[in-house]
């Protein structure tokens, strides 16, 4: 089963929880058992598991990207402004990949999965949630 999701991003660079869209796909799939990946098509995102109990963790997760990577000094940035975003996406990583099991995701207790934005704001960022089952 596979389905595309469209997320609006109002930052330049930000992190939003989609795990409940992600949730609601896997019970629509009535898989039991089986893998849900989760994939942003788009060079200056990623995808991200991370603790959604306290906003700091989101907070920290940007601004030590920013210091890890910084804006402004990239050969990349001739050109349209944005080699931090392409650097942090490609850090980051476009994808997760997470266990089905007994029908939800099988994630820890602090465990969301986020859409990091590096290069917003965006209309229109396309995420393709892939299922497949274990049988």
């Amino acid at each position: 089963m596979q389905t595309v999701i469209n997320v609006s991003t109002s930052k330049r660079c930000e992190m939003l929880d989609i795990t409940e869209e992600i949730k609601k796909i896997v019970k629509k799939s009535e898989i039991n058992a089986g893998l849900c990946n989760i994939f942003v098509a788009g060079a200056t995102a990623g995808i991200m598991i991370q603790e959604n109990w306290d906003e700091s963790v989101q907070t920290d997760v940007i601004n030590f990207l920013g210091k890890l990577i910084p804006k402004g000094i990239w050969i990349h940035d001739k050109q349209d402004g944005n080699g931090d975003s392409h650097l942090k996406s490609g850090l980051i990583g476009p994808s997760e990949t997470i266990p089905i099991v007994e029908g939800s995701l099988g994630l820890g207790t602090w465990q969301n999965i986020f859409l990091c934005e590096f290069d917003g704001p965006r209309t229109k960022r396309k995420i393709i949630v892939t299922i497949t089952s274990c049988k």
